[in-house]
């Protein structure tokens, strides 16, 4: 593990998290047709560094820290790593998000005073981390209206919370196992760095539709391909697994094989005949490996809400680094990207003139002006409470999450980042992919056209 990590970025995610916390965004309200709502809590760490490690937490110059500038003024905190806590999701078939890389959270009961309440019970029951004893409160960040079937269905109000860890020596982590299968904690420094850019893959088929089984399941995968998604890499630096969390039948089955093989000493015993070596050899393939665990990828809802964040560190050069949602066929690819073309500039124009993206804080110290650190500018406010505006709809993250923050009122400047680059993007995917089936239809016809034609001349050349 690398030593040495930059000073700096402790000191630009403290002036972050104290203009979060000064400056938070708004609530976004429930629409009266989606009355669920849900929160998140996005988990900050400062990592000691080896050679700066702090002092046992309980000793006569120690104390809990109980505000942000109490606990960054510690000196060991200037030589550590920010990290976030991430939580792979448990295998679930009724679960929308199964095996998802996700923050804690969950919906928001009866019980529970407000959406920051619900994102700090949900922590303590799904990873056992009591937020309000070993934790500060760093405000928001933009609220959400997550859509399935590329925002044709509502399903939830999403409510990211931001909380700081103020001591490294917190009680082991307690994994719901039903809920989740791992927790990973992750650099912010990786997080950020372009190398760590890639590409996730998700079945179109099960997401436009989720109903349907057999054929009709089978001929929109083969039409439509799989849909290519932004993600990071993640290298956890610490990570818990889960010993009770159930594994899917399949998997289950494949390590059941798998500890058979290698269970019964005499299994490959050099006394059993040759015949049955052969047998019991991997010769036919009888008996598959256990499948490894793939790489983590962060994209989709949470790649969303993270990028939020991301962004406002510098280099700001998140949304930079992120790529647009598209399929794997070319033809479904290249008209996606000719029918968005033009969308994406639009959208490229209007975040670098600074009428649609966050300011960003000049991160020269924590003592400077926090106070307009995320404030939109160039964007006309309105003293309307309502969430729909003339000329605009309620923020959607469009298809699986990827998408837009909140607006509302006269906070209605107040808009993420991500929100703009997503901001209408799925309609002209809709277009593009009718298109593009248009185009396969026509081309399907002129063959069959040709073959027809063909065989009918050489059936006449015959007959003559």
């Amino acid at each position: 593990m690398a030593t040495g990590f930059s000073p700096s970025l402790v000191d630009q995610t403290h002036t972050l998290l104290q203009a979060l916390t000064t400056s938070p965004y708004p609530d976004l309200p429930s629409p009266e047709s989606v009355p669920r709502r849900a929160s998140v809590a996005l988990v900050i760490r400062i990592q000691p560094s080896y050679s700066h490690w702090p002092p046992p937490r309980g000793t006569p110059s120690t104390s809990t820290p109980r505000g942000l500038e109490t606990f960054f003024s510690q000196p060991w905190t200037h030589h550590g790593s920010p990290e976030i806590l991430f939580i792979k999701r448990a295998a679930r078939k009724s679960d929308r998000w199964t095996s998802h890389i996700a923050l804690p959270g969950g919906r928001r009961d009866p019980t529970d005073a407000d959406d920051a309440a619900a994102a700090v019970r949900e922590t303590w029951e799904e990873v056992g981390l009591d937020l309000t004893a070993y934790g500060i409160a760093c405000g928001n960040l933009p609220q959400r209206l997550v859509t399935t079937h590329w925002g044709k269905k509502p399903l939830m109000v999403l409510c990211p919370y931001v909380f700081l860890l103020t001591t490294h020596e917190i009680p082991p982590l307690r994994l719901q196992p039903t809920e989740v299968a791992a927790t990973h904690w992750v650099p912010l420094r990786s997080l950020l760095a372009p190398s760590q850019r890639t590409v996730a893959f998700e079945d179109v088929s099960s997401r436009l539709a989720n109903q349907e089984t057999g054929v009709r399941k089978w001929m929109l995968s083969l039409i439509l391909g799989k849909m290519m998604f932004a993600a990071i890499g993640l290298l956890p630096t610490e990570s818990l697994h889960s010993a009770e969390t159930p594994a899917p039948e399949a998997a289950a089955a494949a390590v059941q094989v798998q500890d058979n093989r290698h269970t019964p000493p005499t299994y490959y015993s050099r006394t059993t005949a040759l015949a049955s070596r052969v047998y019991r050899s991997d010769l036919f393939d009888q008996f598959p490996v256990a499948p490894k665990e793939g790489p983590l990828h962060l994209w989709g809802l949470t790649l969303g809400v993270v990028a939020d964040f991301l962004d406002l560190v510098p280099p700001h050069h998140a949304l930079t680094l992120w790529t647009y949602p598209t399929f794997t066929p070319l033809d479904v690819r290249f008209w996606v990207w000719l029918l968005t073309y033009r969308f994406k500039e639009r959208k490229r124009a209007e975040l670098q003139a600074g009428s649609a993206v966050l300011h960003k804080p000049t991160f020269g110290g924590a003592s400077e002006s926090l106070a307009n650190s995320a404030v939109l500018v160039d964007r006309p406010t309105t003293t309307s409470s309502t969430v729909e505006v003339e000329g605009e709809r309620p923020d959607e993250t469009g298809f699986h999450g990827l998408g837009t923050g909140s607006a509302v009122g006269d906070m209605k400047s107040r808009k993420a980042a991500v929100a703009t680059m997503l901001e209408g993007y799925y309609d002209i995917v809709r277009r593009a992919v009718g298109v593009a089936l248009l185009g396969r239809a026509g081309v399907l016809a002129l063959v069959l056209l040709w073959a027809w034609r063909r065989w009918k001349w050489r059936t006449g050349g015959l007959g003559r």
